[in-house]
């Protein structure tokens, strides 16, 4: 048989369906020749098959297809071209459409290689149920290695705390007259005033902030773990000469910054049998300033949701209402801050996790330029996502306490130990400025409508600025719903959510994901299609169901991440156009109830845009949610009428005198001027809570 003419045959047919022996269907496409001459010459390709399959001689076969690396049709033999052994297809269900005696002779030297066997109906029915009762059995034995891994690892945890709780026993027989009241209510700039001097001892405050945590985590489930070695660092920096700018200051971290010797889970299983061999550069800073890491705080299955639960070590309360969530990812840290267990945190931001749980909680959070502090030591669930970047950032009850921890960790030690950190130390007098700022505001993105009491504090904050000098003028973010959904959905869902499900295998899901999990597990025809169907009704829903079907190519890729580079320009010359110093916008709060996160993603809009843009951005509490404010609720509609808008209202309601904030932006590097900016809003802030 002429092989030109069969490939010119193909060419018009253009596909097939093959069956390998492995019985896995698979759609094959021949590419047509590159030129009509080539056919003429043929290459010996001698035949490398897999050890399963059937040795045949060897067969010329067209060079084009030898080049092209696909399957191809030669003499009534199926051959594949792929690089390394090739696999032979042994029969078709849908061969030449044109030429049906190709079928028969393919049919008849099947035979001649697989010989007719008779199969035992109940042989093979005891077969499959073998096999099946293999399989429950391998998924029940999986179960229970994984709840034995969980259980090992509550009960790790909970006799950590009961070491610490003996510790903290031990030292109140030893110290007797320690006024704790007193101590926790110092702010951090006096009690490291006090340590500095030698007033307080590093030992006094480090014990009265682990009985305190031990209390605020038996009534919200903060905390991950205690940090024993905590005992050791009280030690070495009464050896140091100089007392560093945290001197005796105990600090809690987020779970997933690393510190030598314990785990980094970010609420996953498969993360409990790995301790991290050093501590993350951010550590190892805080630890040369003299601070005492003593507590690692809980985070959501994965960190991708702003709730705080997880199968392992469970769900967080927010302190101030039980049935409210902290907020997340940051969730533990929120909880312990605010329930007075720790003095300063740091947690880290990727759409809004250290300000959500600030915005819930009461406290002052900053969410830096991603690359101003070190991510050295660092894990995360899926690495390797930069077109919006994670950062890391302190959280606290003051902003002086913000500006003291980055002034210390902007210092020698952290541009030295990660040469990628800009050498760029904290700008003192930039922070301390009293010059009239020019303030650009808005109290809605045009995306997410945020509650009544949420924009009543910004329209508060910009007549307080007004009245003490402050130049505001109006501002409007562009395209809002374009970047939540094209640039920073499409960001984390490329693939279509397959890294995040596969970060999850093997894992017990949250209930807070599983709307998300759903959401990804549909096929992409699926997704296109509700998306389709939903667009008349729910614009907003449809848009987000397209996301999740990702990207097709890695052309598309490049184009996305050349995208959110144009609106950074694009942002940024509007607010030049402005003359702007820094901007006043909405935050999202008040304090969700629980489990409500889970079902709305997409409401983060007003945080995501400054992860997207990579702006320092700050949360400052302003006021609390009135009667008032819960009555303007009730006719609160959104901005689409949609489940989302619905789903809003029923999430926030029940919070009068829940915490309700406000945030600010500045530019990129211009985190003293951010901190500044909340400093004045704060002052204003209070001054107008003691009138």
């Amino acid at each position: 048989m002429d092989s030109r003419r069969l490939d010119e045959d193909w060419e018009r047919a253009g596909r097939c369906y093959m069956l390998t022996p492995l019985t896995c269907t698979t759609l094959h496409r021949l590419e047509a020749p590159a030129a009509a001459s080539t056919m003429e010459h043929e290459v010996e390709q001698p035949l490398l098959v897999h050890q399963s399959t059937t040795a045949v001689p060897k067969h010329p076969l067209p060079a084009t297809a030898a080049a092209a690396g696909h399957w191809c049709w030669g003499e009534g033999w199926a051959w594949g071209v792929r690089e390394g052994p090739l696999h032979l297809p042994c029969f078709s269900f849908s061969l030449h459409p044109r030429r049906p005696e190709i079928h028969r002779m393919i049919q008849q030297q099947l035979r001649q290689l697989l010989p007719e066997m008779k199969v035992d109906a109940s042989a093979a029915l005891t077969l499959l149920g073998s096999s099946v009762a293999a399989l429950v059995v391998w998924k029940w034995l999986g179960k229970k290695m994984i709840q034995k891994k969980m259980e090992e690892a509550q009960r790790t945890r909970d006799e950590g705390m009961k070491k610490m709780a003996k510790a903290v026993q031990q030292f109140r027989e030893q110290v007797p007259s320690v006024q704790t009241d007193a101590i926790l209510s110092l702010p951090l700039l006096e009690l490291t005033g006090r340590l500095q001097e030698g007033s307080l001892s590093p030992r006094t405050v480090l014990y009265t902030y682990v009985e305190k945590a031990l209390e605020v985590t038996q009534q919200t489930n903060c905390l991950r773990h205690f940090i024993p070695e905590c005992e050791e660092q009280l030690q070495e920096i009464q050896r140091h000469k100089e007392k560093g700018l945290l001197y005796g200051i105990p600090v809690s971290i987020k779970d997933h910054i690393g510190h030598k010797g314990h785990l980094a889970t970010c609420g996953l299983v498969q993360c409990l049998g790995t301790l991290m061999e050093e501590d993350s550069v951010l550590v190892k800073v805080l630890k040369r300033q003299g601070a005492i890491p003593f507590a690692m705080t809980n985070v959501p299955q994965s960190l991708f949701s702003y709730d705080c639960s997880n199968p392992i070590f469970g769900r967080t309360s927010n302190p101030f209402n039980p049935q409210k969530s902290p907020g997340g990812s940051s969730g533990g840290e929120g909880a312990l801050i605010a329930g007075g267990g720790s003095i300063l945190g740091i947690g880290s931001d990727m759409g809004g996790s250290i300000r959500l749980p600030s915005s819930f909680c009461g406290l002052c959070g900053l969410k830096p330029t991603a690359e101003r502090l070190s991510l050295s030591g660092v894990t995360g669930p899926v690495n390797g996502i930069l077109a919006v970047p994670c950062a890391l950032g302190p959280m606290a009850r003051d902003v002086d306490s913000l500006a003291l921890c980055m002034k210390a960790l902007l210092c020698q030690e952290m541009f030295q130990l990660d040469p990628a950190v800009p050498p760029i130390p904290f700008n003192e007098e930039v922070y301390s400025s009293s010059a009239p700022l020019r303030v650009g505001y808005y109290d809605t993105d045009g995306y997410f409508p945020l509650p009544p009491c949420m924009r009543r504090a910004v329209k508060e904050t910009r007549r307080a600025l007004q009245a003490a000098g402050h130049q505001l003028v109006p501002f409007s973010p562009p395209r809002v719903p374009y970047v939540m959904t094209e640039l920073f959905l499409k960001t984390f869902f490329a693939d279509g959510g397959r890294a995040w499900l596969d970060v999850l295998t093997g894992n017990i899901v949250d209930p807070v994901l599983k709307p998300l999990v759903n959401s990804c597990k549909f096929p992409r025809l699926v997704k296109k299609l509700l998306a389709l169907l939903l667009k008349p009704l729910f614009p907003r829903l449809a848009d987000y169901l397209s996301v999740f079907a990702g990207m097709r190519s890695v052309k598309e890729m490049w184009n996305h991440h050349h995208q959110i580079q144009v609106y950074r320009s694009q942002f940024i010359t509007q607010w030049r156009e402005l003359q702007l110093d820094v901007v006043l916008c909405p935050i999202l709060g008040p304090a969700f109830t629980k489990g409500y996160p889970g079902k709305l993603l997409t409401a983060i809009s007003s945080t995501m845009l400054y992860n997207v843009l990579n702006f320092p951005a700050g949360v400052v509490p302003v006021s609390t949610v009135t009667e008032a404010d819960e009555e303007e609720l009730k006719l609160y509609k959104g901005c689409c009428d949609d489940p989302w808008d619905r789903a809003l209202k029923q999430a926030v309601s029940g919070a009068v005198g829940m915490p309700v904030a406000v945030q600010c932006v500045a530019l990129p590097w211009q985190e003293e001027l951010c901190l500044r900016f909340m400093k004045e809003v704060e002052t204003l802030s209070r001054d107008k809570r003691v009138a």
